[in-house]
């Protein structure tokens, strides 16, 4: 048996080696963020999500009105089923988009009570501690002014009593 040299492999075998072959939903999210962290410092672009659902274009007056009664012509029924599904869908988001202000204006007033009264909750504290604050400097200030005071009567009686012993 001899030994035949392994052919080396081309270029077009080493590309089709380094595509990885995706096979689940952990493998896609790994290669996306392989190919995110190539290069760090290329901005990543997000689109923007539409947050408010935008209104049908119906128009808000029916100018041709007309009913599925005796009379119209078979094609006027679909017409008319038309008109009157595209005018409960404009009821319907007019009502929707109503509920939505009013909740909207309803968490707005709930959320301005809520700083209000935190802000009266705060400055009621901190009215408690400064009127703290204020007692406390004023006993350490009376200490020291009753401690200065002993001190110096202290030094007084002492420099009577050395004095006096002085004269003896």
């Amino acid at each position: 048996m001899s030994s035949s040299p392994k052919p080396e492999k081309s270029v077009n075998d080493q590309d089709k080696e380094k595509k990885p072959v995706v096979k689940d939903a952990y493998d896609l999210q790994r290669l996306k963020l392989e190919k995110l962290m190539k290069n760090p410092t290329k901005p990543v672009i997000l689109p923007e999500t539409s947050r408010e659902k935008k209104s049908p274009h119906v128009p808000e007056f029916v100018r041709n009105v007309m009913g599925s009664s005796a009379g119209a012509g078979s094609g006027e029924f679909h017409v008319y089923r038309h008109l009157r599904r595209k005018e409960h869908f404009r009821q319907k988001f007019i009502q929707e988009k109503a509920e939505k202000d009013i909740l909207d204006e309803e968490y707005h007033k709930k959320l301005e009570l809520n700083k209000q009264l935190a802000e009266e909750r705060t400055a009621k504290k901190r009215a408690k501690r400064l009127k703290k604050k204020a007692k406390r400097k004023k006993n350490q200030g009376d200490t020291k002014s009753t401690v200065s005071n002993e001190t110096s009567a202290k030094d007084s009686t002492d420099g009577n009593v050395s004095s006096s012993g002085s004269d003896d």
